[in-house]
C-alpha cells in the first residue's frame, strides 16, 4: 500500500503549477513540479522537518482539491445526519490527514515512468476521469485514474483510484465503521489523533 501511495501523489507532483482553467489532463500533467523540485533540491530539510514539506503541499497541490465533496462522498449516507459544524471539522481532519500521509510519500519519488491514456468522460459534462499506468521495473503497470469535476474555481480533484481502489471508497468504509461505533463525534476524535499521530 505504502507504494501505491507514493505513485498517487508522484503523478499529480509531475510538472509546474497552472492556472485553474487548465484543461484535465493539463493539470494532472502539469501541477506541482515546483513541489518536487523543491524537495529534490534539499530532501534532508523536509525530511528533518516534515511541516515544512506539509506546508508546501498545502500551499502548491491542495488547491487543486475539493475537500468538501471529497468529504461527502467519504461520508456517504451520513453527510445529511451532520451539523454543519462536524462537517466543517471532519472536512478540516480529512484535508491534514491527507496532507500528512501523502506528503510524506514525496520524498520516496523515484521518477517512475506516467503513461496518460485517453480521459474518460466529456470536457462539456464537467465531470472527467484522466486515467494514467505507472510503469514498474520488471512488472506490470499500475493504474493511477483521477475523477476531476468543473467548478466555478476550475478543475478540481474529488477522488482518486489507484489499481482500481478508490481512495474515497477506502475511506468511507472507515469512516462508516467508525461512526456506528463512536458516533460523529467519535470519527472527528479518531481523526484528530491519527493527525497528531502522525
Amino acid at each position: 500500500m505504502k507504494q501505491l501511495i507514493v505513485f498517487l501523489w508522484c503523478v499529480f507532483f509531475q510538472q509546474t503549477a497552472i492556472a485553474t482553467e487548465s484543461l484535465p489532463e493539463e493539470l494532472i500533467r502539469n501541477a506541482s513540479n515546483q513541489v518536487l523540485s523543491r524537495i529534490q533540491s534539499d530532501p534532508g530539510k523536509y525530511q528533518q522537518d516534515p511541516a515544512k514539506l506539509y506546508a508546501l503541499v498545502d500551499e502548491i497541490v491542495l488547491p487543486h482539491f475539493d475537500f468538501g465533496t471529497m468529504t461527502d462522498l467519504a461520508l456517504g449516507r451520513y453527510k445529511t445526519k451532520i451539523s454543519t459544524e462536524q462537517r466543517r471539522l471532519i472536512t478540516n481532519e480529512f484535508r491534514i490527514l491527507l496532507v500528512r500521509t501523502y506528503g510524506k510519500a514525496l520524498l520516496e519519488y523515484n521518477d517512475q515512468k506516467i503513461i496518460y491514456l485517453p480521459i474518460e468522460g466529456s470536457l462539456e459534462s464537467g465531470d472527467v476521469t484522466v486515467r494514467t499506468e505507472i510503469e514498474q521495473k520488471g512488472g506490470f503497470p499500475i493504474p493511477l485514474n483521477y475523477s476531476l469535476k468543473q467548478t466555478g474555481q476550475g478543475w478540481k480533484v474529488y477522488d482518486i483510484s489507484v489499481d482500481d481502489i478508490s481512495l474515497v471508497t477506502n475511506y468511507r468504509s472507515s469512516f462508516s465503521r467508525q461512526i456506528r461505533k463512536n458516533g460523529i463525534d467519535g470519527l472527528i476524535k479518531t481523526l484528530r489523533e491519527r493527525n497528531q499521530d502522525l
